[in-house]
């Protein structure tokens, strides 16, 4: 079944109707599926838990979202921009791109230790939908391009010789922290990104 799939029943309320109750409501349900689908995987949470945990009717979920399917693309949106507003708040408060770079590695250490932590909400979706052509995977693609984008412009800025090649690297070990973290042990996880981190930064020009 296709992601943007709509129920029928709620095709005239794609335009949700604004005011305070509404907009509440239908940041609930995000917030709801936000920690449940991150908590217990996207496929484990149906339309009823959601609307239930959410305190809404279902007409309301209807009318906010149309399907679970909305839901889930929404729900990896809000992902990506939470993601990049803590990448552009460590960038606009670092005293260069080295330590915006160091700055995102004490991050996603603390990140790995925090309480409920799953891994990457990005790798944990990909895995549940198998077919690359999906749309659930083609946000998980465009998040990866552009946190590559931003780690390769960080590191250009710094001086490395091989930015993009640097940037793969550094988001392969990433990803191997996060995972590793959450299936075993968070700190030597954070302390081999630590290492791979602190080699790539080695490579930058004095």
């Amino acid at each position: 079944m296709p992601i943007v799939e709509i129920d029928p029943s709620a095709q005239r309320d794609l335009v949700p109707p604004t005011g305070p109750a509404h907009t509440g409501a239908k940041q609930r349900i995000l917030e709801t599926a936000d920690r449940l689908f991150y908590r217990e995987g996207i496929h484990s949470v149906g339309v009823d838990k959601l609307i239930s945990a959410s305190s809404v009717t279902k007409a309301t979920f209807y009318k906010h979202y149309g399907s679970k399917d909305r839901l889930i693309l929404d729900y990896l949106r809000a992902q990506h921009a939470e993601v990049e507003a803590q990448l552009d708040g460590i960038v606009d408060t670092a005293a260069g791109p080295e330590e915006a770079v160091l700055a995102l590695i004490d991050e996603i250490s603390a990140e790995t230790h925090s309480a409920g932590f799953r891994g990457c909400a990005f790798i944990n979706a990909a895995a549940e939908f198998a077919d690359s052509r999906h749309p659930v995977r083609e946000i998980v693609s465009s998040h990866r391009d552009w946190y590559t984008s931003r780690l390769t412009g960080l590191l250009r800025q710094a001086g490395h010789p091989l930015p993009g090649d640097a940037a793969d690297e550094f988001i392969l070990a990433r990803d191997g922290a996060m995972t590793g973290a959450y299936a075993g042990d968070p700190v030597s996880a954070t302390a081999a990104l630590q290492r791979v981190g602190a080699r790539i930064l080695s490579e930058t020009a004095v």
